[in-house]
C-alpha cells in the first residue's frame, strides 16, 4: 500500500501544486520519488512529530495540502495534541499518514502496535478515516482525500499486499464496496487491512455465505447514513485489525444502536488485548488477537 501511496502522491502533485509531503525522519527508499521530483514542497521535520504536525497546519492555513508521513502511532498518538487543536477544529487540509497499521510492525512490540488508532481519531470532529484494504482502494482514497481537502487519517499497511480491485474503486465516506458476491442478507464488512482477514473468513465454513465488502473511508457523520445497510441485512460481522473497543466494529454496533426498528445483528471481529503485550510478526500477532478464522 504504501508504494500505491507514493505513486499516487507523485501523480496527484503533479496536477495539484499545493501538495506538500512532511515525513518524521522516515520513510527512507519510500518517499525518494516525492522527494525528488519536488524538493520545495518536501520536508522532513526530524524526530518531532508535534513540530511536523504544527508545521503542517501553519502550511495548511496557507494554502497546502500537507501530507505528513511516519509509522503507525507516531504521527497520530505522538501529537494527538496537535491533530486535535491545529488540524482538526480548524478544518485544515492535513492527512496524517499511518504506514504499517494493526499489527504490521508487530516484531517491534507494543510501541509499534496500532491498534488503538481508530479509537483516537475517529473521535475528532470533521476528521475523515481513509483506510484502504488493497493497493487499488489507496490510490482511490487518494484521489477522494485531494479532491475534498479537509482534516483526514490514511492508515496504510506496509507493502505486498494483493488487490482485490481491479482497478480503483469509486469511495465515497461510508460506502460499502463490494469484493465478493454471496448471500444478500448476510456480510462480512472490514475495512483497512482487515479485507484479506474478511477474504480468509469467508472461506471458512461458518462465513462462507457471506457477502464480502469494504469501507475504505468513514468518519463519526458517517454512522446515521448506515440505517438503510443495516436494513437490508440480517447479519452483518465486521472485521478489523484493531482492539474492539473504540474501533469500527465499535462505530457500526453505535450506528445500530442509532437504528431505531432495525433488526439486524453487527457483530465484530477485533482484536483480543492479549495482543498489547506479544511481540511476533503480524501473521501470529492477529491469531493470538482472535481475528484469522
Amino acid at each position: 500500500m504504501r508504494n500505491a501511496f507514493i505513486q499516487e502522491l507523485v501523480t496527484l502533485a503533479r496536477q495539484h501544486p499545493q501538495i506538500a509531503l512532511i515525513v518524521g525522519d522516515l520513510g527512507y527508499s519510500v518517499i525518494e520519488p516525492f522527494a525528488d521530483e519536488f524538493p520545495d514542497r518536501f520536508i522532513n521535520a526530524g524526530v518531532a512529530e508535534q513540530n511536523m504536525t504544527g508545521l503542517a497546519a501553519g502550511m495548511a492555513s496557507e494554502g497546502y495540502h500537507v501530507f505528513t508521513y511516519s509509522i503507525a502511532n507516531f504521527p497520530t498518538f505522538r501529537c494527538a495534541e496537535q491533530i486535535r487543536n491545529d488540524v482538526a477544529y480548524h478544518k485544515l487540509p492535513v492527512t496524517v499518514v499511518a504506514v504499517g497499521g494493526g499489527l504490521a510492525y508487530g516484531a517491534l512490540g507494543y510501541s509499534h502496535h496500532a491498534v488503538q488508532d481508530y479509537a483516537l481519531m475517529r473521535t475528532l470532529p470533521n476528521m475523515l478515516i481513509a483506510a484502504p484494504g488493497d493497493p487499488m482502494e489507496t490510490r482511490a482514497c487518494m484521489r477522494y482525500l485531494v479532491e475534498n481537502p479537509g482534516p483526514s487519517y490514511l492508515r496504510l499497511g506496509k507493502a505486498g499486499e494483493p488487490n482485490f480491485h481491479a482497478a480503483p474503486p469509486d469511495v465515497a465516506p461510508g460506502r460499502w464496496l463490494k469484493v465478493r458476491g454471496g448471500n444478500a442478507k448476510r456480510a462480512l464488512l472490514s475495512t483497512g487491512a482487515g479485507l484479506q482477514i474478511a477474504m480468509d473468513w469467508a472461506a471458512n465454513p461458518q462465513c462462507a455465505e457471506h457477502a464480502v465488502y469494504s469501507m475504505p473511508l468513514w468518519s463519526m457523520a458517517d454512522k446515521v447514513a448506515q440505517v438503510a445497510a443495516l436494513q437490508e441485512h440480517d447479519e452483518i460481522v465486521t472485521v478489523e485489525d484493531h482492539l474492539q473497543d473504540g474501533g469500527f466494529g465499535s462505530w457500526m454496533l453505535e450506528a445500530r444502536a442509532l437504528a431505531m426498528g432495525v433488526d439486524c445483528n453487527v457483530r465484530p471481529i477485533a482484536l483480543s488485548h492479549e495482543v498489547c503485550g506479544t511481540v511476533g510478526s503480524q501473521a501470529t500477532l492477529n491469531r493470538v488477537g482472535g481475528i484469522l478464522p
